[in-house]
């Protein structure tokens, strides 16, 4: 829509004439239940209260809605046919002190953006949320959609009888009477906040209570209330003692860090259904996706990331919060921090002592692959538009930059770190910053030069890669132990890295592979000699970053890759295991080993691992090289081979245990031959059995899944299981199963529900997307090439830009992996020069991968003689 796409320069212009002094914001809510057409609507009335530095100057409010009813500006009526574009009301002759009041009617949403409304197939209950990050409020009420434009927010909202309504504030009172029926609810102002955050949760949601107490420093004590919610059908499986007892061990930590109490009053956690993300810092009133309430039995990996979502929403309340941004160039001022602070405090808080391998060997593999695309970008980076802003949400701005401060912190001391964080809020709360504002603090504190830092590791793209070069004198001692730092020819910069260099060898007892000598070094240019290792008895292993301490690729010299190849298993630091397993993986990406080599790894040694979080992501890995970088030919045996691998390793796991869940999951997605599949046929229905292995709804969809994918479960059987589970969790998951089946009928009907309709909401159409595009059905999906760059940038024009994203990546023919897709993708490009830049991005990110995995496919190919 013409002007829904804000421009930095409009934010910027629009900032230096504004300053916002009040919201009132008034949402009647009632029309989301009860009889009535499609597509629903509500009305919203919005008071902004505002300041303009040139009166008589012109400027713009923003709204999406389908109509404005009346439009008023410091009392004088504009007509809403002439100032609204359906995207913009235009707002001329300003004065110094303005009030404009917009009535509208506003449109509930499918797609997880604005107001989401979802109806819950159990029991027709109708549950509303919102989500806005990063402009989404203008769907919901008229407002100056920016985050340098903050300002207190007044709700006041009237929702139907026996619903609970909450916002960012705690209510004013109880709930009173309406006018025709339900209830209204009126909320305390909030401090000043940006739009994005602001927040309505409304439905007859499942409520537990609970409240945190602490005496501050100078005496007086601070109560937050606490408040968990989910819909009523997930009640049952809501542990909200858990996730109470999470949130205040993270109160705990943040408040004795961070001296600066909690600002905003009330706490609540809401995880609501069909939800775009992994959950949303709203102050107050913090949003989660329902599938965080565990329906089965789950690892202690599915907790700790729980855990670290909680204290990194939290770790929000401070950055992001109370000091945000300016504009999205500096989004990593709060997502950097808060995927950062939500580790840290994770690790020295909670009960997952070891999520610094977590995030060793699942965050920093996300950074890895989204440094090495061609949309690549530094960690301050160029956002021109929400639209960019949007795509920003990504592997660099996240993990990438918790890693570099991760590495900060290592840099200026953690002391002088903390110190600078508490003198950045103080100095900047409820405004917003730049760059530049955080590093002033962080010099103070430290005395490093923090500017030279920032420039090597915020302001430029690109990961480096660590080699260890070693040589030994005729009584195998070291002579030169030198790390050879290299970077791509598209980002040739290298970095100074202070690194941990450890060199392990065998334990004559029992075979262990240990550390038995250490050093830290600064590494800085091309080539660094680690003098304090001159000596050492010679290792059969070299790990260069031991310790995780900075953000590279580790590579290996000759020998130590053969160390690894035959003892793997035998290496017993957790973390130092996971950093061998995370870089060969970044070997097996890069084509550096074949595909084979790292398959055969996985079979021989993950059955060994201990550490659960790593060996699910380890599982994910091998999927991606079965699927992607095997060679084509191989790739069938190979399925085999590792299917046979994951079935011995669920026999032989400990009953009962994570271990065994996660070879379950694993082995039934690789379920090919007719005896495996009767294993699951059996564990579904009973006749075969595991020991311990209990086989809950949630793995019964997963064995399901396969069984439908693999042509073996058909409709009748699919929708049996969903009368075992009519829940709003089996409705995805029997829509997945649906579109999975080989059947050319099947696929055609599930790419025009998500292409050619928008009548499935986000988290139906996400369901179908996943089911269409299975590894085993190429030849079904290979007529659908053609057509993706046929209709990509119509969907992309007419559909919200999260339904968007999810087809233009989710269809994307990557499983015709030859150089005729690519070819045509690199056709669609030239000949799309002037297409959406964002759109651009997702096919350049889309071709990369494919052209990746060609040349790891060229790799195996030659591994094979």
């Amino acid at each position: 829509m013409p002007g829904e796409n804000l421009t930095r320069e409009e934010a910027r212009e629009r900032a230096r004439l504004l300053a916002v002094d009040a919201y009132d914001v008034a949402l009647d809510l009632r029309s989301a239940v009860g009889a009535g057409p499609e597509p629903r609507t509500f009305r919203s009335v919005t008071t902004v209260r505002f300041r303009c530095a040139e009166p008589g100057a012109a400027t713009f409010a923003d709204l999406i809605a389908p109509s404005v009813d009346t439009v008023t500006l410091n009392g004088r009526e504009l007509d809403p046919k002439t100032v609204f574009d359906g995207a913009r009301l235009a707002l001329d002759a300003l004065e110094a002190e303005n009030v404009l009041v917009v009535d509208a009617r506003c449109a509930y949403s499918r797609t997880g953006e604005g107001m989401h409304r979802f109806v819950d197939p159990e029991d027709g209950e109708v549950y509303l949320y919102t989500q806005y990050e990063p402009a989404d409020a203008r769907r919901v009420f008229a407002n100056f959609e920016q985050p340098d434009l903050k300002a207190p927010f007044t709700f006041t909202v009237t929702a139907p009888d026996g619903w609970t309504v909450l916002g960012n504030g705690e209510r004013t009172g109880d709930p009173e009477p309406a006018e025709g029926g339900g209830a209204t609810w009126r909320f305390v102002p909030t401090k000043p906040i940006s739009t994005y955050i602001t927040a309505v949760v409304a439905g007859p949601y499942h409520v537990v209570r609970d409240h945190y107490s602490r005496t501050l420093a100078d005496g007086t004590v601070l109560e937050i209330p606490l408040g968990a919610l989910c819909r009523k059908g997930l009640a049952r499986h809501f542990d909200a003692d858990d996730i109470f007892t999470v949130t205040k061990q993270g109160l705990d930590f943040f408040h004795d860090n961070f001296d600066y109490p909690y600002p905003f009053g009330k706490y609540d956690q809401a995880f609501v259904p069909e939800y775009n993300l992994g959950a949303m810092e709203n102050p107050g009133c913090v949003t989660f996706r329902e599938e965080f309430v565990f329906r089965g039995k789950v690892t202690q990996s599915s907790y700790e990331r729980r855990a670290n979502v909680i204290m990194h929403e939290m770790a929000h309340m401070w950055f992001g919060d109370l000091v945000t941004m300016e504009w999205w160039d500096d989004l990593w001022l709060k997502e950097s921090f808060a995927d950062f602070m939500g580790s840290f405090a994770t690790v020295e808080a909670t009960r997952f002592e070891n999520a610094w391998i977590t995030f060793a060997n699942q965050r920093k593999s996300w950074a890895y692959r989204a440094d090495q695309l061609p949309s690549t970008h530094p960690v301050t980076a160029d956002i021109r538009d929400l639209e960019d802003a949007k795509l920003n949400f990504d592997g660099i701005t996240y993990a990438k930059g918790a890693s570099v401060l991760k590495q900060l912190v290592a840099y200026v001391g953690r002391d002088a770190f903390l110190e600078g964080a508490r003198r950045y809020f103080k100095r900047h709360a409820y405004g917003n910053t730049r760059l530049g504002d955080l590093l002033s603090v962080l010099e103070e504190t430290s005395g490093r030069d923090m500017k030279a830092w920032s420039a090597a590791w915020l302001q430029t793209a690109g990961v480096n890669a660590l080699t260890p070069l070693v040589t030994y004198d005729a009584s195998d001692r070291i002579t030169e132990l030198a790390i050879l730092q290299e970077a791509a020819d598209s980002h040739p910069r290298l970095r100074p890295h202070r690194v941990a260099v450890g060199l392990y060898r065998r334990a004559e007892a029992d075979g262990a592979l240990v550390r038995y000598a250490r050093a830290e070094v600064d590494v800085d240019g091309a080539r660094t000699v680690v003098t304090e290792l001159a000596g050492a008895e010679r290792p059969e292993l070299v790990l260069v970053n031991d310790e995780d301490l900075t953000y590279c690729k580790i590579r290996f010299d000759e020998g130590s890759l053969a160390t690894l190849r035959k003892h793997l298993g035998d290496l017993t630091d957790p973390l130092a295991r996971a950093l061998c397993w995370s870089a060969l993986w970044n070997l097996t990406r890069d084509g550096l080993m074949p595909a084979r080599d790292f398959l055969d790894l996985v079979e021989r040694f993950a059955g060994a691992e201990t550490e659960i979080g790593v060996l699910q992501m380890v599982q994910t890995w091998a999927q991606t090289a079965l699927v992607h970088y095997a060679a084509p030919e191989s790739r069938a045996r190979a399925g085999r081979s590792l299917g046979g691998a994951a079935l011995r390793e669920l026999r032989l796991a400990e009953p009962g245990g994570g271990h065994q869940l996660a070879w379950a999951r694993f082995f039934a997605q690789l379920a090919t031959t007719d005896a495996d599949l009767q294993l699951l046929r059996g564990l579904l229905d009973g006749s075969g059995k595991i020991d311990g292995l209990e086989v809950d709804q949630e793995l019964r969809w997963a064995f399901l899944a396969t069984l439908a994918a693999r042509g073996a479960a058909d409709e009748s059987a699919i929708t049996a299981e969903l009368g075992r589970d009519n829940t709003a969790s089996g409705k995805r998951h029997q829509v997945r199963c649906l579109s999975s089946r080989p059947s050319a009928e099947v696929k055609a009907e599930a790419w025009a529900a998500v292409v050619e309709s928008d009548t499935l909401s986000n988290a139906l159409a996400e369901a179908t997307i996943a089911g269409f595009d299975q590894p085993g059905q190429r030849e079904l999906l290979a007529p659908y090439a053609r057509p993706y760059f046929e209709v990509i940038e119509r969907v992309w024009r007419e559909r919200s830009i999260e339904i968007g994203m999810a087809v233009v990546r989710g269809l994307y023919p990557a499983l015709q992996d030859d150089t005729r897709t690519l070819d045509a993708t690199d056709a669609w490009l030239a000949e799309h020069e002037d297409a959406a830049p964002a759109l651009r991005r997702l096919v350049l990110e889309a071709r990369d991968d494919l052209a990746r995995a060609l040349r790891a496919q060229a790799a195996d190919v030659a591994a094979a003689g």
